[in-house]
């Protein structure tokens, strides 16, 4: 029987590992295969691109979902059919709150559903919940980490332009952080049966208008302040320390 392909990912049965590792910029998945112990490029296709490879014996993926909800449920959709279990968002947010700065780590327990996509899949009364078991291996693998990790929730948002009197509310209920993919990615794994978490490096505060934005040639702000560069080498650290305590644990329930 002929190999079939997942029509957006270019990627089939055998291509990607139990663990993947979703970025949403399609650079970010070269920066994460660096951490594997060897990696293949799978595939590039608009936008999505995927690499595999190995951390010590534990096969693990990474590939790119683009910008929100829509893309990156097309890509949690089309790796669950051919294999992945297991998903941890590695991205960027921008702080709502004051104590959260540029450069902190944001490990998400849930997501507020301000998105369109996760609507499609679940009534707008459904949360949008990180698994227990991959946000408690992230916190663990925190640990070890010198940067300041924060724990709670987050709100997923459509609208990256545009939104700041709704995040101006959710910042006053206390959510931490600002970003565009969580909700759709938590939604589809529960609903699957699936595993997901999400570890997120700050780069901004949109309330204060710190961070992502317009910049001349040659600053460095947003995703180019150094602070959040080495934020996300620390995230994609720690999830996959976070990678190895999950296949530990689950061999150890094996036996």
């Amino acid at each position: 029987m002929r190999k079939r392909m997942q029509p957006h990912i270019m990627c089939g049965v055998g291509d990607v590992g139990k663990y993947v590792l979703l970025p949403g910029d399609p650079r970010r998945v070269e920066k994460i295969s660096e951490f594997f112990d060897e990696n293949t490029k799978v595939a590039d296709y608009r936008g999505f691109v995927t690499h595999t490879g190995n951390v010590g014996d534990i096969r693990v993926s990474a590939c790119s979902t683009g910008i929100g909800c829509p893309s990156a449920a097309i890509v949690v959709e089309e790796l669950s059919r051919i294999g992945a279990k297991t998903f941890i968002r590695v991205g960027t947010t921008g702080s709502l709150q004051t104590n959260i700065d540029t450069g902190d780590i944001v490990i998400a327990t849930a997501a507020v559903r301000a998105d369109g996509a996760s609507r499609t899949y679940m009534p707008t009364e459904g949360p949008a919940v990180a698994d227990f078991r991959v946000t408690r291996a992230l916190l663990e693998a925190a640990r070890k980490s010198q940067r300041k990790v924060h724990l709670g929730p987050v709100v997923t948002s459509d609208a990256f332009y545009g939104d700041i009197e709704n995040l101006k509310r959710w910042s006053k209920v206390n959510m931490l952080a600002v970003e565009m993919e969580c909700s759709v990615i938590f939604t589809l794994a529960t609903l699957k049966k699936l595993e997901a978490g999400a570890i997120l490096a700050v780069d901004g505060n949109p309330i204060l208008g710190v961070g992502k934005g317009e910049f001349e040639p040659g600053d460095k702000t947003g995703e180019l302040d150094e602070r959040v560069t080495d934020a996300i080498k620390e995230e994609i650290r720690i999830a996959i320390e976070a990678v190895r305590t999950l296949e530990n644990d689950s061999k150890s329930h094996r036996k």
